[in-house]
């Protein structure tokens, strides 16, 4: 009798099981992936543009924090979003195109996650988290393409991976405030430009490689010892590291047949079955590979020719009268500007450097100059100099973001550039000007123009604009950071547009507390803390501004002119002597508006108070400021916390240059001054 023989039918079950979920995973779009990313968060309320049926690289709404080339996600860029959770790894695998990660100022905490499954990440951005506990001294073995590693502000304790020290296009390490303990491994990367291993617990010597870098990149590591930290390092005292012992194991004969046969069937399966697929993944991720490669360190040199300063007030006739033109040093490169927003019209890095353009000013954080280009266009480019914490990926991300805010009384960029050294910022031509010149420099008509319903309609609108960007940007901590009247500019109906927004956490530390006029605050000033309420602080100033006429010398380095705005009020409201502080230009509009005005002064005063909790929340300023119109005198209330800590100074500034799109004009005056002194 004859026996047919019948494969088990539980080997069909224990394939599909084992081949569905890698036949599913290899389909799996970014838009898949990225949705089982925020599933896994316990907090994605920032993610909301993360939805199901939209497009993740749409070119008119992308969702938040993704940089997309060719379709697919290149860049995820999640920092200062309050997130937490344990991050779906198999998902974030999944998505081949991906080469820069960021999760940067976040609530994430434990072990690391297992982002060595990432093998082709070039940037990895960890940094004040909470993750903790030791890192594998292989874990970053398979990772031989990133170039960045920021892990500095966690928890992180046990040995400095080795595997660090095989990275061979190693650029940038930052291990700095972790509990990391023992000796540095031998790292010896000629590719380093940036380590920091402060504040840690590291003993023993400075590995050779790393000589070049100063001391400060070590301090806090009591255990380093060498010439740089005035301590012997004694040799007979170190011991080598024990080899680690050698583990058997015996496998059955029988399983390792299985496995192999197991194995041998899915790979062929998954040629057959998905070949096509996964060949076009591999050839758009290599495009992307040859793209950043060629473009990571690119960009087109710019210099300014001939530049001359602005003879008179500019503004009067036209914005300046030093003519220049914007030309471009390496003609070779690809670069280009990297377009926000186009319903202005399409237009290219070379027609900015061939137009022709004027000098409007210079300000802490750059330059900015009037440019006409050929086909009658006229935008403001701002050269700035000092936003430097972030990569090409992450400034283009983050000017990205700023161009999707839509209100009608905040100016977005149109268009953006980087390069290393400094960056390019685009922006509409708002001809009548800023504040600070139609109150300061010019006295003319459009001064003669500032009556007071004016004036008003200006606060309120600066209110209005104000609240939606602290509701856009609430994750940071300082959503404007640079509010005072040259950056905001008045259009021909005198309606106010904030500039300047949302640059904080890309500019250079130890240049911050100069450039912003939101360290003027008196918690940054004493304590060194910044919040939203310094946005308050530099609100209240602009308002006090705005109703005095004076020029606030909190404007000016180390108070060296202009008037104390607020200690001036101060005096004045304790002696009930409100009136005398308003400019008499807006006091002719009549006694019933005496009300309002004194109304805002003591808004302004309670804006500026020197203990940010006493301040006022920018929704009760605008509450506050819509319904200020036929205000009753009994309503108005006298405060007497005014502890700023000033020194007062009522000297009048005698000259105000232009600075619409410039941050501090009367500072490029010092300028020279300060750069002698650093």
């Amino acid at each position: 009798m004859a026996i047919s023989f019948k494969p088990p039918s539980f080997l069909l079950y224990i394939f599909l099981i084992i081949l569905f979920p890698l036949f599913v995973n290899s389909y799996m779009t970014d838009a898949d992936a990225l949705l089982r990313i925020k599933q896994s968060l316990k907090n994605p309320q920032p993610l909301d543009s993360w939805k199901f049926g939209t497009i993740p690289c749409d070119d008119v709404i992308r969702w938040v924090g993704l940089i997309c080339n060719n379709g697919l996600v290149t860049n995820l860029h999640l920092q200062s979003m309050s997130l937490s959770g344990n991050l779906d790894m198999n998902a974030l695998s999944q998505m081949a195109g991906l080469r820069i990660l960021s999760l940067e100022n976040n609530s994430f905490s434990g072990p690391i996650p297992e982002f060595n499954k990432l093998g082709s990440l070039k940037g990895l951005y960890l940094s004040l988290n909470q993750f903790s506990g030791k890192i594998p001294s292989d874990y970053f073995n398979s990772m031989t393409s990133l170039k960045k590693i920021w892990l500095d502000g966690n928890r992180f304790m046990g040995k400095i991976p080795d595997s660090i020290a095989d990275l061979p296009n190693l650029v940038e390490l930052h291990l700095d405030h972790n509990q990391f303990s023992g000796t540095i491994p031998a790292i010896r990367q000629r590719s380093l430009n940036s380590v920091n291993f402060s504040y840690n617990n590291l003993t023993g010597e400075v590995p050779p490689g790393l000589a070049k870098f100063d001391a400060n990149s070590f301090e806090g590591n009591p255990g380093l010892c060498g010439a740089r930290f005035g301590r012997t390092c004694d040799k007979s005292k170190q011991k080598d590291p024990s080899k680690p012992s050698e583990k058997s194991s015996k496998k059955s004969l029988n399983v390792g047949y299985a496995l192999m046969v197991v194995s041998l069937l899915i790979f062929v399966i998954m040629v057959v079955g998905i070949f096509f697929l996964m060949r076009k993944k591999k050839d758009n991720s290599e495009k992307i590979g040859i793209m950043e490669k060629d473009n990571i360190e690119g960009s087109v040199g710019l210099t300014i020719c001939n530049i001359s300063k602005p003879e008179a007030i500019p503004g009067q006739n036209s914005f300046g009268t030093g003519q220049t033109t914007l030309i471009s040093r390496n003609k070779g490169t690809g670069v280009d500007l990297m377009l926000l927003n186009n319903t202005k019209g399409v237009f290219r890095l070379s027609d900015i450097m061939k137009a022709a353009a004027e000098v409007l000013g210079n300000g802490m954080l750059g330059s900015s100059y009037k440019a006409k280009m050929s086909n009658g266009m006229i935008v403001v480019v701002k050269r700035l100099k000092e936003l430097n914490v972030v990569d090409k990926n992450g400034f283009e991300a983050e000017m990205m973001r700023l161009a999707r805010l839509n209100h009608s009384n905040i100016l977005t960029p149109i268009a953006c550039h980087y390069r290393k050294q400094e960056k390019l910022l685009i922006y509409d031509y708002i001809s009548t000007g800023s504040l600070l010149y139609v109150l300061h420099g010019d006295r003319g008509k459009r001064h003669a123009e500032l009556k007071w319903n004016a004036r008003l309609n200006i606060i309120k609108g600066i209110s209005h604009g104000l609240g939606y960007i602290h509701t856009q940007l609430v994750n940071l901590d300082l959503p404007h950071g640079n509010l005072k009247s040259s950056n905001i500019l008045l259009n021909h109906n005198y309606h106010p547009l904030l500039v300047d927004f949302g640059l904080h956490h890309m500019i250079n530390g130890n240049h911050v507390a100069n450039a912003l006029a939101a360290y003027k605050a008196p918690e940054s000033v004493k304590k060194h803390q910044v919040s939203p309420k310094c946005d308050i602080y530099c609100l209240g100033i602009v308002i006090l501004e705005i109703l005095t006429g004076k020029y606030p010398s909190q404007y000016v380095k180390k108070g060296q002119g202009g008037t104390d705005l607020v200690q001036w009020v101060k005096s004045a409201m304790q002696e009930q002597r409100e009136v005398e502080l308003l400019d008499p230009t807006i006091t002719g509009s009549g006694d019933k508006y005496i009300c309002e005005m004194k109304k805002l002064l003591h808004i302004g005063s309670r804006c500026t108070e020197s203990d940010p909790e006493a301040r006022l929340d920018i929704n009760e300023v605008i509450n506050i400021i819509d319904d200020i119109q036929g205000c009753d005198e009994n309503m108005i209330q006298t405060h007497s916390s005014f502890d700023i800590g000033y020194d007062d100074a009522t000297s009048t500034i005698t000259g105000v240059t232009d600075s619409s799109y410039v941050s501090m004009v009367p500072e490029s005056r010092t300028n020279n001054d300060e750069s002698a002194q650093r």
